[in-house]
């Protein structure tokens, strides 16, 4: 079987004699962007590792494809009715970036919490200052919007904190949470929250969820917190609401990326910004990699 392997994942000669090891003659694409180089016979290929390959290229390039294994969590790069259609079995990166971006959401919740901005502030300024409104997390009602494997993760994470965790779901049932809501039910779930965490992946039903309307049901002085797509919330409107100081937030996912320079979010003091980054971690590789060889057997 032939294997196009893009440059979302640069394999080590190792991996690479693991890989044909499953009888897999392998291709190699170093950018994703471009187009695909003639020395590919791409009439042949059954099997895609990539991420964001079909933006540039479109699926019936390859007609003979029977397996795509994204390195990313989401979909929202692939066309899945096309897959769907033609019977090609889509895996994402289920599971392998969890610990990282549950990490970074208790990081970015602290952040607030324990005033990391005024401390910081203060050290560099050579400044000697307490600050008393330090908060703490035990006894905070946690909302996530979105038990999957993140969700889920989140949860195990907040909880070993005395957290009461509450989740928002297509699912009824899900362990590790006190209760959980439906979707339908997604407003009264948040109106309760201390903290709102959202880690729902994006689809035409999940865009700007969170819409005026639900960000107003948010209480006053909860932390928001976006680890999943920027489109999950609708931007105008979180703006507004975080310009009145009733609301904070952690964004490390936005509508475009890279964040413009001139969006008024940069400098609103009760945000916190960061790239896209919560779901580095230096485990990654070895549970990617791990995941890959299973879907790929």
């Amino acid at each position: 079987m032939k294997l196009l392997v893009t440059g979302a994942l640069r394999i080590t000669p190792e991996e690479s004699a693991e890989l044909e090891n499953l009888s897999y003659e392998i291709y190699f694409m170093p950018d994703e962007r471009v187009a695909v180089p003639d020395n590919i016979p791409c009439e042949e290929i059954e099997a895609i590792i990539c991420n964001g390959l079909f933006l540039y290229t479109p699926p019936d390039k390859f007609p003979k494809l029977r397996t795509v294994q994204l390195t990313s969590a989401g979909l929202d790069r692939v066309p899945m009715d096309y897959m769907d259609n033609h019977g090609i079995k889509v895996f994402n990166a289920r599971g392998v970036y969890s610990a990282p971006m549950a990490e970074f959401a208790v990081c970015s919740v602290l952040g607030f919490y324990k005033r990391s901005a005024f401390f910081s502030a203060a050290q560099s300024e050579h400044r000697w200052e307490k600050h008393r409104g330090l908060e703490e997390l035990g006894g905070k009602r946690v909302v996530i919007v979105g038990a999957g494997s993140v969700g889920r993760a989140c949860a195990d994470r907040f909880r070993a904190f005395g957290c009461e965790i509450i989740g928002v779901d297509r699912k009824t049932t899900v362990d590790g949470f006190d209760k959980i809501y439906s979707i339908s039910d997604i407003r009264a779930a948040v109106s309760a929250g201390d903290i709102v965490i959202f880690c729902l992946p994006l689809t035409k039903e999940t865009e700007h969820i969170a819409n005026a309307e639900l960000l107003c049901a948010i209480k006053d002085g909860a932390v928001i917190v976006n680890i999943s797509r920027g489109g999950i919330i609708d931007t105008d409107a979180l703006i507004t609401e975080l310009k009145s100081g009733r609301l904070r937030a952690a964004l490390d996912v936005f509508e475009q990326e890279p964040l413009d320079a001139g969006s008024e979010l940069w400098d609103l003091p009760n945000v916190v910004i960061t790239p896209h980054n919560s779901f580095v971690g230096d485990g990654n590789r070895a549970r990617l990699f791990s995941l890959i060889i299973n879907n790929l057997k």
